[in-house]
């Protein structure tokens, strides 16, 4: 056999067993005339001890090994004179008296450790390589037992787990669609799923009550740290439920996860929060709440003193920094300039301390006489040696998106986004409906299946903009880790829907006839939830991005760089798919 045991298996209680491991080697170190080779695997790391006295051949070939070179070796378990407490087999060795190469390795482009000296783009060309450090491997690790815990969980709430289709029809309400083109059926071509939204409604139809499916969905959409081309959701459906329903048994499975697998009791009920406040308050339909912060209008104090870019603003709000007065100017300036990014685009930023008297000393005095500060620091509620920073701008919503970014940014520096600590809550009432500028049509907010909050349903046909969603998403420390609705259930409402969308009745039929139709025979009320797997277990990781806890991730330009895909067809394969391929002029538009 290639081995009797693990290199994280032996301890202490293996002392004078004769064993047999096989792994990688991760290095080697000469010491006089002993050799020492660190021999790791998937579950750890144990050192072989070589004696040039006892066996000066074999001494001699652990010398010639390389790293990264695949060898078995057999020898006695002892203790080791020199222990490390870093390592769980810390306190034993192999003394070898035996060693077979069994594949050498050429040199790797980086080294195979936690602090590895690879970038991000060699280590995405050799993922393979990468995939070996134990930082790595954890991430996959945590992911497993991620995917085992909710299928426990579900499963004893009497889910079904249920395969949907990978191929499938374009849906053209939602993000953009990957297409596949049909050989069988020229001209015509399948999508990727974006989700499994209508089929998972089909089996609600079908009496199932209850599924789930941890499936992988696509979206031909721009990429960020928290978005893959390709990404996979837990993806749920209930019958007979309303919004209640849902949130409870997603927050218990939510409680359920952080036990198992982060060892935290979240005893109190998540918060919950409308999408207007969120909005409001916080300008993100995903606030971050490990921290204060929130924002404070400031229209009825500061306007009307002759400063004319708060005077002329459609909106002035700011943020407190608790004990952040200490702020010198050049860090203001840093701060100014940040705001001042393009992707984020304000204009300026004014500033105010709350010195230790209580008077307030700002960036525009010369504007406004103390008793105007004054106000203004007790509609903060702040205290001496507070620093508040403001933004203005000539619509609400952007500005507060400004105010947003700055409140984070002060939130990183002032160390209060710790990864360890975890902020639960529900964003509940979204709206309906977004007017969208490029289409110059209402679109849906979340999808077209979506219900209006009961009360609202008069008003899809006088003020469709005001009305609310029975939507739902769960956030934790400013991440979207999951979200839903109740679904239309009633075709007249779903037809209802679809008009106020701007699809035709013909449209309609086309895309959804066929969900239409089988709302016809008996559809149930029902509701889902769908969490992004890869948001959850990097968030229990502490990444910043999820693509440390995907095997074969893409790159922010959506390539594999590994796999060198996407890649040209050759010209047979597209001769027999029907394609002709019609490079768009980039000169010309």
């Amino acid at each position: 056999m290639y081995r009797t045991h693990t290199c994280g298996e032996l301890r202490l209680s293996d002392v004078n067993k004769d064993v047999t491991l096989s792994g990688w080697v991760q290095r080697t170190r000469k010491m006089g005339g002993m050799t020492f080779v660190d021999l790791r695997d998937r579950y750890g790391i144990t050192q072989l001890v070589f004696n040039e006295g006892d066996d000066a051949a074999l001494c001699e070939q652990a010398n010639k090994l390389g790293r990264e070179y695949v060898v078995q070796a057999k020898g006695r378990v002892c203790e080791r004179s020199s222990k490390n407490s870093h390592i769980p087999t810390g306190d034993i060795e192999i003394a070898v008296t035996g060693l077979t190469v069994l594949n050498t390795s050429l040199t790797p482009p980086f080294t195979i450790e936690d602090n590895t000296d690879g970038g991000d783009d060699i280590r995405m060309k050799f993922r393979y390589l990468d995939l070996r450090r134990a930082a790595v491997r954890k991430n996959l690790e945590l992911r497993h037992r991620m995917t085992m815990e909710v299928r426990r969980y579900l499963d004893s709430q009497g889910f079904l787990e249920i395969e949907t289709p990978m191929l499938v029809g374009s849906t053209p309400e939602g993000a953009r669609d990957f297409v596949v083109p049909s050989r069988m059926n020229p001209g015509q071509f399948y999508a990727l799923p974006q989700s499994p939204q209508t089929l998972k409604q089909l089996l609600m139809v079908s009496g199932m009550d209850r599924y789930f499916q941890i499936v992988k969905c696509f979206r031909d959409e721009d990429l960020r740290a928290d978005r893959q081309p390709e990404f996979t959701q837990i993806d749920c459906e209930m019958s007979f439920v309303e919004q209640e329903d849902i949130i409870q048994m997603f927050e218990g499975m939510a409680k359920h996860l952080f036990k198992e697998l982060r060892g935290v009791e979240l005893a109190e009920p998540f918060q919950r929060m409308p999408w207007s406040e969120a909005m409001k308050y916080y300008g993100s339909d995903k606030p971050d709440l490990r921290f204060g912060m929130k924002f404070v209008e400031l229209m009825n104090v500061l306007k009307g003193y002759g400063f004319s870019v708060f005077d002329n603003a459609a909106y002035i709000g700011g943020i407190c920094a608790e004990g952040a007065a200490h702020y010198t100017r050049k860090q203001i300036d840093q701060l100014t300039d940040f705001v001042k990014k393009p992707q984020i685009g304000a204009k300026g930023l004014v500033y105010a301390r709350v010195e230790a008297d209580g008077n307030v000393k700002s960036s525009v005095d010369k504007f406004y006489p103390q008793e105007a500060l004054q106000r203004m620091k007790e509609a903060f509620g702040a205290h001496p040696g507070d620093l508040i920073l403001i933004l203005s701008g000539d619509d609400a919503m952007k500005t507060r998106k400004q105010l947003c970014e700055l409140r984070l940014e002060m939130g990183n520096q002032l160390g209060l986004r710790d990864k360890n600590k975890f902020a639960c809550l529900w964003v509940v009432d979204f709206p309906m409906f977004e007017w969208s500028e490029e289409e110059g049509r209402l679109m849906a907010m979340h999808h077209p299946f979506t219900h209006p909050k009961s009360e609202d349903i008069p008003m899809l046909d006088t003020h469709p903009e005001d009305v609310r969603a029975d939507a739902y998403d769960m956030v934790v420390n400013g991440v979207e880790v999951g979200g839903g609705s109740i679904r239309i259930h009633d075709p007249e409402l779903q037809a209802k829907m679809f008009e106020i969308l701007g699809f035709t009745p013909e449209r309609a039929q086309e895309q959804f006839g066929f969900l239409m139709n089988a709302f016809k025979y008996g559809a149930p009320p029902h509701g889902g939830l769908a969490y992004g797997l890869d948001r959850w277990v990097s968030l229990f990781a502490g990444l910043d991005s999820i693509r440390d806890c995907i095997a074969f991730p893409k790159n922010n330009s959506g390539r594999d760089v590994m796999l060198d895909a996407p890649a040209p067809l050759e010209q047979a394969q597209l001769d027999e798919l029907n394609l002709v391929v019609a490079l768009k002029d980039e000169k010309k538009g």
